[in-house]
């Protein structure tokens, strides 16, 4: 019995991101799995200077609307990170299917590059990362690994938030941490016809990672502000919080974005309006270790845009399902196998003159995070 209750928090950690997600700073809990060096060589690992990971998702996909059938890699991502002694750390995580160059760069990395960053912790108090990271805005959707999300929402999914900058972490106890950061605002070159370019196009976000009783709720809440020209910003509110149980974990995610320019670019192509914008979006998400090796999750998205005291305001409501059926068939490797439906649905007021759409997709596949050292 105490085996199986070890085995499944640990599924439980892995799953639901205790710490982190796995797009912010160091990544998340990697669990207690061997490498395939070790797997293949037969010796131990003396430290964790360099570790190599393959994050990796395949399905095979059939769209009900419009019909369509395809086999798809979902996620193919490098990623390798390491510890030297007690302060300085590293991570570099690099999109292996997506073009390794894409436009004008303003900070000088490639559009692929995820993260490409150096930390040091000063003590247990204080720590600073400094490079291209992933924005540290909050909720548990927008850290949680890619490779395990079947669907984002609408927001997340046009968000731009890998970005070259600095942060700096604070626990004022070991249980609460706040942590701010200053980063660019774009990691291209932006355009906004009728907008003069603002000279410090910068992000500033202030992140709150709290643990309460002792590990049953987490939160992680955000706010900031983004420059978008001379004198237009973009604010965003994220409010994450999770119940942590041994066999059943459940969180919910607000996003509020606030934009004086449409950064995510939806109501611009939905209406052609670009300033007064606002999204609002919740999640829930809950998973659910019913059997060992198995897991059932399931997720509702609900996000609303629209242009700001006008007839637009709310126009497009979208929501959003998914529901999985997960398999772990090896303890020594963190790979699933999994059926899942994604159901989505547009809709539009009359104001719009838009049409409303719904698509559904069944997809069969496996995720597969090798450490390969």
């Amino acid at each position: 019995m105490r085996k199986l209750f070890v085995t499944l928090l640990a599924a439980a950690c892995a799953l639901t991101a205790f710490a982190q997600g796995g797009n912010t700073r160091d990544g998340g809990y990697d669990g207690d799995y061997k490498s395939l060096y070790e797997l293949v060589s037969g010796q131990q690992k003396k430290n964790e200077a360099f570790n190599v990971y393959f994050n990796y998702a395949w399905s095979f996909q059939e769209n009900l609307t419009p019909v369509e059938s395809m086999f798809k890699a979902k996620q193919f991502r490098i990623e390798i990170k390491g510890n030297f002694g007690d302060h300085l750390s590293y991570r570099f995580r690099h999109r292996l299917n997506r073009a390794w160059w894409s436009g004008t760069q303003d900070d000088n990395f490639s559009k692929a590059t995820d993260i490409m960053m150096l930390g040091w912790k000063f003590n247990d108090k204080w720590s600073i990362s400094l490079g291209k990271m992933c924005q540290i805005w909050g909720g548990f959707e927008f850290d949680e690994n890619p490779m395990y999300i079947y669907q984002y929402s609408d927001m997340i999914d046009y968000m731009d938030n890998f970005m070259a900058g600095a942060m700096v972490s604070w626990h004022p106890v070991p249980s609460q941490e706040i942590a701010v950061m200053v980063s660019n605002s774009f990691n291209g070159v932006p355009a906004f016809p009728g907008f003069e370019m603002p000279a410090h196009p910068l992000t500033y976000i202030l992140n709150w990672n709290g643990s309460l009783f002792d590990g049953l709720i987490t939160t992680r809440w955000s706010v900031g502000t983004q420059t978008m020209a001379k004198g237009k910003y973009s604010t965003m509110v994220i409010l994450g919080q999770q119940l942590n149980l041994p066999r059943f974990q459940w969180y919910i995610d607000y996003m509020g974005e606030f934009d004086d320019i449409d950064r995510l670019g939806i109501v611009t192509a939905d209406t052609g309006v670009a300033t007064n914008i606002r999204y609002h979006s919740f999640i829930t998400k809950a998973n659910w270790q019913f059997a060992p090796k198995w897991n059932l999750m399931g997720k509702v998205m609900y996000e609303t845009a629209g242009v700001k005291d006008s007839v637009l305001a709310n126009y497009r409501r979208s929501i959003g399902w998914v529901g999985s059926l997960e398999f772990y068939p090896w303890d020594q490797q963190d790979l699933r196998f999994f059926l899942a439906y994604v159901g989505r649905d547009h809709h539009f007021t009359a104001a719009s003159g838009l049409p409303g759409d719904t698509t559904h997709r069944i997809e069969l596949g496996f995720m597969y995070r090798i450490k390969a050292y």
